[in-house]
């Protein structure tokens, strides 16, 4: 990848792919004439940190929060570009490639920006690099999951929360969604898999089965149907589940309409800025958000302490050097099972003391939603906490 020179083009310029490679950088014109005219009103600030910090700053107010957030998707572009390069070859397999891991990153920037917090020392471009890296992973496992489970498996699978969801999602009206959930519950109720070792393969229900489905549905519709058309609605369920976890990715460069001279990012809201001081000033995070932060540090880092001094090492080994379990174990000569065991009890240990936590001081009910959510969190963190802490 060609370096960028200055303050212009890494603040609006966009990386651009070629046969999967880095090709070139395509500057947004408007991103231009925007820190142009910041650069002429404060010349002498050349230091792409101070001008990270700024766009933050703009962030943080909703009238600019457009403008900055391109600004900063373009800053964070060679974050995004490595860090999906890195990412990717870890993976043995995949059928997704850089680029495409490098679009799941990007879209992200909203969460690298609501997360980041530039009072606690780590830089944005760092920050986001954990950030990119721990999104990718992630969705190549849950893709992974979802490709290849039928769609009799991934009903099964599915929360009913994620379900009205992406229902929602396609547009269809509230008693539609309705009749879909009754439909999906009586599948679950009554479509009770015998082989449950290789329940991503699942094949559809019987015809006994699919009988009985329908009774259990008429009796709580009413509105009755028969088994043909629940099938249907399930099938298409399945398939709005898919579209609703992996959207097409848009470019910023899309069309809008049929006029393809028109495109989103000359949208932009124009340059008229307020005072550079004003702006810059740093806006204090709120309070009740800056104890908790401290107060979960603290209850991880004591949790790691309490691990034994081998589980440390472990840890230590896969998030500050980034070895994957083969290399700990011959490391620490020891069965790369034996590592990979020892690396989910570590996690499920730091899991429970958050979400124990949670429940004390929040006083939060657990649910097993919240627990995944915990869990991209704590993974998060763990990067974060070996890659500042001197370990």
């Amino acid at each position: 990848m060609q370096p960028r020179q200055n303050i212009i083009e890494i603040f609006s310029t966009f990386v651009q792919f070629d046969s999967d490679r880095f090709g070139y950088w395509a500057t947004e014109s408007r991103l231009r004439r925007s820190i142009q005219s910041c650069l002429n009103h404060t010349p002498k600030e050349t230091s792409e940190s101070f001008w990270a910090l700024y766009w933050y700053k703009f962030w943080l107010t909703p009238e600019n929060k457009f403008l900055a957030k391109q600004h900063l998707a373009a800053y964070l572009q060679e974050s995004c570009y490595w860090t999906s390069q890195k990412t990717v070859s870890s993976f043995v397999s995949t059928q997704y490639k850089l680029s495409d891991c490098f679009q799941i990153a990007i879209a992200q920037v909203d969460k690298v920006l609501k997360g980041f917090n530039p009072n606690q020392g780590s830089s944005l471009k760092n920050y986001a690099s954990i950030i990119f890296g721990s999104v990718i992973r992630e969705t190549l496992r849950q893709r992974h999951e979802v490709d290849i489970c039928t769609d009799w498996s991934l009903l099964r699978k599915i929360s009913g929360k994620r379900l009205i969801e992406s229902l929602e999602d396609t547009g269809l009206s509230s008693d539609t969604i309705n009749a879909y959930v009754i439909a999906w519950n009586c599948f679950k109720t009554l479509y009770v898999p015998t082989k449950v070792s290789n329940s991503r393969q699942l094949s559809g229900p019987d015809s006994e089965t699919w009988e009985a489905i329908a009774k259990a549905y008429n009796s709580q519709s009413p509105q009755p149907t028969n088994p043909q058309i629940l099938e249907k609605w399930l099938l298409n369920a399945a398939k709005a589940i898919r579209k609703y976890l992996y959207p097409s990715p848009d470019s910023l460069n899309v069309s809008k309409g049929g006029d393809d001279s028109w495109e989103l990012l000359d949208n932009l809201p124009g340059t008229e800025q307020q005072s550079l001081i004003h702006e810059i000033v740093a806006q204090e995070e709120e309070q009740t958000r800056t104890t908790q932060q401290a107060d979960i540090n603290k209850i991880l880092a004591a949790a790691i302490a309490q691990l034994e001094p081998q589980v440390q090492q472990i840890l230590q080994l896969y998030y500050t050097q980034n070895l994957n379990q083969d290399s700990i174990a011959n490391q620490l000569d020891m069965k790369q099972y034996t590592v990979s065991r020892r690396l989910t009890k570590a996690r499920e240990t730091l899991l429970k003391s958050l979400a124990t936590w949670s429940q004390d001081t929040l006083h939060i009910a657990v649910t097993s939603d919240l627990l995944t959510s915990m869990s991209t969190v704590m993974e998060e963190w763990l990067h974060n906490y070996y890659s500042v802490s001197p370990h």
